[in-house]
């Protein structure tokens, strides 16, 4: 069997997270995410949230948060960013400003090419790349 037999998707992207409440108002009030999904595990003492710019979608994201995890994780090395499309990265990053995220790089074209881009942190200093559409 090939890939040419098998079609993929994207599923979802999961992060762990510190503090929920503060990452579902970041994801869901500012940028705007939909929660699909909300599951609390007694047993396992952890919740997993799935949030998704549109829940019709299959792609998402997963917000895992372990309720006994006081210390800020530590970023992997292998990890680099999440990516949102955008119309307008300086606008986006205007209106990120305003709701108070950090913004990491200001908007500026990419070094060796021709789309703007601009990179914020989210609540847990996960980054976060805003890129417009390829022309």
């Amino acid at each position: 069997m090939s890939t040419s037999t098998i079609q993929f998707g994207l599923d979802h992207v999961m992060l762990r997270v510190l503090d929920l409440d503060r990452s579902l108002a970041f994801y869901r009030d500012v940028l705007g995410m939909q929660v699909v999904r909300h599951t609390d595990y007694e047993s396992g003492r952890f919740t997993n949230v799935f949030l998704s710019f549109d829940p019709s979608t299959q792609s998402s994201l997963e917000l895992t948060w372990n309720w006994d995890q006081d210390e800020p994780y530590e970023k992997g090395g292998a990890f680099g960013h999440l990516a949102l499309m955008v119309r307008d990265v300086r606008q986006a990053v205007d209106y990120l400003q305003e709701q108070g995220v950090r913004i990491k790089t200001p908007p500026k074209q990419m070094s060796h090419g021709k789309r703007t881009i601009a990179f914020v942190f989210d609540p847990d200093d996960y980054l976060i790349e805003l890129v417009e559409p390829l022309a």
